[in-house]
């Protein structure tokens, strides 16, 4: 799936070190399909021991439904190297995670799998936490957040990563496309060794 634009609200979750079993506990890793794992997103926080939803998570609040942003503390992602974290999250919903840091394993897996993780400046991103809620668009593009007033902030992003997320294809895919070149190569380089004989 491509992705250019991303305009949503957003939801805080201002915890550091989020890991990845907090992300999608580790009994639910069993599966090898993301299907259903959306469902069990942080889902020892989002419920109570009773089984019911836990109204003070900040996923459960009414404010927090059709967010596809979700704001979280620094060093998000951290722990095992899970690609069922990400999995869970687009599963979810989540188009983008912003913070100040990510783990560099669930970085790499979220880029993978279509999930815009964006490294922002520690004042923009305690100015975010505190306004859980707002709508801020994403231009993957121009690598810039466009916050409530028009201001914007870049963001990293390692440039094959942000080429397969615009162009909408995985590694394998971005190879396939190549193809036609690496045919090319393939008859030029056979012609040549030919000619040498």
């Amino acid at each position: 799936m491509k992705i250019t634009t991303i305009e949503s609200k957003t939801v805080a979750l201002p915890i550091d070190n989020i890991d990845t079993d907090q992300i999608i506990p580790a009994r639910f890793l069993k599966t090898t399909s993301m299907e259903g794992l959306g469902d069990n997103l942080f889902l020892d926080w989002r419920y109570l021991a009773d089984g019911w939803p836990n109204p003070d998570f900040p996923l459960n609040k009414p404010s927090a439904k059709g967010a596809t942003i979700l704001i979280t503390g620094d060093n998000f992602g951290c722990g095992s190297s899970r690609e069922h974290a990400p999995w869970a999250l687009v599963q979810y919903g989540f188009k983008a995670i912003v913070s100040t840091s990510f783990a560099d394993i669930f970085k790499g897996n979220a880029l993978k799998n279509g999930l815009l993780p964006i490294i922002i400046p520690a004042d923009i991103h305690a100015e975010l936490i505190k306004w859980s809620g707002i709508t801020l668009k994403i231009d993957l593009a121009s690598q810039t957040v466009t916050l409530a007033g028009g201001r914007t902030v870049e963001f990293p992003i390692d440039p094959f990563a942000k080429h397969c997320l615009l162009e909408g294809v995985d590694e394998l895919g971005y190879m396939i496309k190549q193809e036609p070149a690496i045919a090319a190569y393939e008859t030029k380089r056979a012609g040549s060794v030919n000619t040498l004989a």
